[in-house]
């Protein structure tokens, strides 16, 4: 029996290989078209997605796993954990943070669980996550993974630019970047996380420009850290994500640099062309 069970939701868009080898289980985020219900990543790839996204005429929408969801994986996980520790979308984000909760008092105490609202999503959230299931496969406690957690969620940055702001207003996930909506919808802002929002970092004119100062913030950021972490994530843009990448490996000493899809859940507010990063450095 293991001490510690990591949890975490599909938005994390945790590598599947590290997901199996760290034994992180991944609750699975649902989208809708139209009356068809898709499991992220389950019964729905990012390719098959937007090829779905191109052909349809309404837009689909998402909705966070029920309570039972998250209850089915506790049960699951209970079995060979003694406790659980579960990080998810920011709860500015998603409601899954209140399923995992309202799952938590259902289970009463068969099991301790721990619920950590990561303020974060993508990679930002991956990287707690992954961080959380290296302190458990070493023998860490849950309140000592959850402490290292919460000190990783000031720490984290995910930056991102779009093709256009549709998605994120459509699906009501604009944040603070809904003050742009009434201007010049042409541009290409730098987005990024701020408290668990999307917010506005900058406003720039083209895609290129917005890639060209996500890497001014980035070496702004990283500074002369040597440890660092870092995730590329995209939407069908696999020659921009390795440009980028070839950048990165020339200017920063990553400790960890990964090139992936962004999860179709994702890819609902973001649209198709997202390209950005999510990051942390070591202390």
């Amino acid at each position: 029996m293991v001490k510690v069970a990591i949890v975490t939701d599909s938005s994390s868009d945790i590598p599947p290989d590290l997901a199996q080898a760290l034994d992180i289980r991944i609750i699975p985020l649902k989208i809708l078209f139209g009356a068809q219900v898709f499991h992220d990543r389950v019964d729905i790839t990012p390719q098959e997605f937007y090829r779905r996204l191109r052909e349809s005429k309404t837009l689909p929408t998402t909705s966070q796993p029920s309570a039972g969801d998250f209850v089915q994986v506790y049960q699951e996980v209970s079995r060979s954990a003694e406790s659980i520790v579960s990080i998810h979308i920011s709860g500015a984000l998603s409601g899954t943070i209140e399923s995992a909760h309202m799952a938590k008092t259902q289970m009463g105490e068969s099991i301790p669980i721990s619920i950590v609202d990561s303020r974060s999503t993508s990679m930002g959230l991956g990287f707690m996550v992954l961080a959380a299931a290296k302190m458990a496969a070493n023998g860490s406690s849950a309140p000592e993974i959850v402490a290292q957690v919460q000190k990783l969620i000031p720490r984290m940055n995910v930056l991102f630019v779009v093709d256009t702001l549709e998605y994120l207003h459509k699906g009501g996930r604009i944040g603070g970047a809904k003050r742009l909506l009434g201007s010049v919808l042409s541009i290409k802002p730098l987005l990024h996380l701020h408290d668990g929002q999307v917010d506005v970092l900058e406003q720039t004119r083209t895609k290129r420009g917005a890639l060209t100062r996500l890497l001014e913030v980035v070496a702004e950021r990283v500074g002369t850290a040597r440890g660092v972490h870092m995730a590329i994530v995209h939407a069908e843009v696999p020659q921009e994500a390795m440009v980028l990448k070839a950048e990165i490996e020339r200017r920063f000493h990553c400790q960890e640099l990964y090139v992936l899809d962004i999860s179709p859940v994702l890819g609902v507010h973001t649209g198709p062309g997202v390209i950005g990063v999510g990051f942390y450095t070591e202390e």
